[in-house]
């Protein structure tokens, strides 16, 4: 649909008909040394009847000029149809264990045993593309904590960078408190005046590198309202085969530090999610849905795409033309003119 922003210009139309009507007519101007080009067909024509003035070109073209030039004014610009955006104005962070033990092949996917890593990626991906709205970051961490994807609404790039990690990337060690800290430069940081920031932590161990206590970096999340929930990710049972011949029952997830990461989450107002297997973990994804919904589209946008350079450049086309025509008219009137004066 086009409509015009400012319809109320187009009051302006009348404008040349009115200057012409109601002003005195200009007094005839003595020869002067210097001529200029006029364009006369802006109501200061020669004196001439009105039939000939309406069959003049050059006054029906200066009319149009007008009018598209009163219409570039008002605005033109076309209208689409009405989208469904949603907008949470969320800052949602994710932080994902690379350390040595997400090496662990405790987890089934598609009937097959696959590492903590590539469960992970399966179901956080899915994540990732459920959180339309949200502004979401991705922080990698082992023995350091490194931003990988600062916060954006393209939740495809967050998705394909998580992906194309690998264990080993941050180091062989898990730094948690610096994974927490990081999350909370990066928000604190951010220009925008979000609603609310979160955190998903995802980890299997203990925190045993970084230079930040974990609790000390919940204080300091606590602080800005950055709400952390943890996820502890590891089976408690492992069948493996035994140095002496049989199979023997393993723990491990012997290391995981569930009391850390339970106090963490208290300290910010998130949760504590024990993720065992493949659907405990999507499932877990799906209660922090639960708690951190996506925002309801909010209908009424309109993409709206200005239109008024189109009528301003037809207007401009035919300006030209008439300075063009009276420019030749002048020339040809001063040959004459000199022609006339060699014949003389």
């Amino acid at each position: 649909m086009i409509s015009l922003a400012w319809p109320w210009l187009l009051l302006a139309l009348p404008l040349p008909w009115l200057a012409r009507r109601l002003l005195p007519e200009a007094r005839a101007l003595q020869e002067a040394g210097l001529r200029v080009p006029d364009l006369d067909c802006f109501a200061l024509v020669r004196q001439r009847r009105a039939s000939e003035r309406l069959l003049d070109w050059r006054a029906w073209v200066a009319a149009i000029a007008w009018l598209l030039l009163v219409l570039a004014a008002a605005r033109p610009e076309f209208v689409g149809d009405e989208l469904d955006v949603p907008v949470s104005g969320r800052n949602l962070m994710l932080a994902v264990d690379l350390s040595g033990s997400m090496d662990q092949k405790d987890f089934i996917l598609g009937n097959t045993r696959v590492d903590r890593l590539t469960a992970t990626k399966a179901v956080a991906s899915d994540f990732i593309t459920r959180r339309e709205g949200d502004r979401i970051g991705l922080i990698l961490f082992g023995e350091r904590a490194y931003l990988q994807v600062p916060l954006t609404l393209d939740r495809e790039t967050v998705r394909i960078l998580l992906l194309e990690a690998f264990i080993g990337l941050a180091g062989e060690k898990t730094a948690i408190g610096d994974a927490i800290t990081l999350a909370v430069k990066r928000i604190h940081e951010q220009e925008q005046d979000a609603g609310e920031q979160v955190l998903v932590l995802l980890t299997d161990g203990a925190n045993t590198a970084g230079e930040v206590d974990p609790l000390k970096a919940a204080e300091l999340a606590a602080q800005i309202g950055l709400k952390v929930h943890t996820i502890g990710i590891g089976a408690e049972q492992l069948e493996v085969a035994s140095l002496l011949g049989g199979r023997r029952q393993i723990n491990p997830s012997a290391d995981l530090d569930e009391d850390t990461l339970t106090r963490i989450a208290e300290m910010t107002g998130g949760h504590y999610f024990r993720a065992r297997d493949t659907a405990g973990l999507q499932e877990i994804y799906r209660l922090v849905d639960e708690l951190e919904p996506v925002e309801e589209p909010e209908s009424g946008f309109r993409p709206i795409r200005s239109l008024f350079h189109i009528p301003l450049t037809g207007a401009f086309v035919l300006v030209a033309l008439l300075a063009l025509a009276s420019l030749i008219g002048n020339l040809r009137r001063r040959r004459a003119a000199r022609e006339q004066a060699l014949a003389g």
